[in-house]
């Protein structure tokens, strides 16, 4: 059941248009940030683990250098709330295009 309203643009005589381009711009672009982020995280875990592999960044509680990098644990939920946003996105895409 959709709770809030549609998202809509103002067009010419009043009539409201669901935004079509809105949805996969933004999904391209959280993806890309999503894409940047997992990298910047996997360089600073290897700098305190230097053979760690991306799925073992899945993991840092694996791993006691991580909790003790500066700034792993920040980029870490950085890259959570990017991928936090991408799964609200295509469930707000979902939920406009399906009846």
């Amino acid at each position: 059941m959709r709770r809030g309203p549609k998202l809509t643009a103002g067009v010419a005589g009043g009539h409201d248009t669901l935004v079509d381009d809105f949805f996969p711009a933004a999904e391209a672009l959280l993806e890309q940030m999503i894409s940047q982020q997992r990298a910047k995280v996997l360089r600073l875990a290897r700098e305190a683990v230097p053979h760690i592999g991306p799925e073992d960044v899945l993991n840092p509680h694996d791993f006691p250098e991580l909790k003790a990098h500066p700034t792993f644990e920040f980029e870490d939920g950085l890259l959570s709330g990017l991928v936090a946003a991408q799964v609200a996105l295509r469930a707000e895409h979902r939920s406009q295009t399906d009846p």
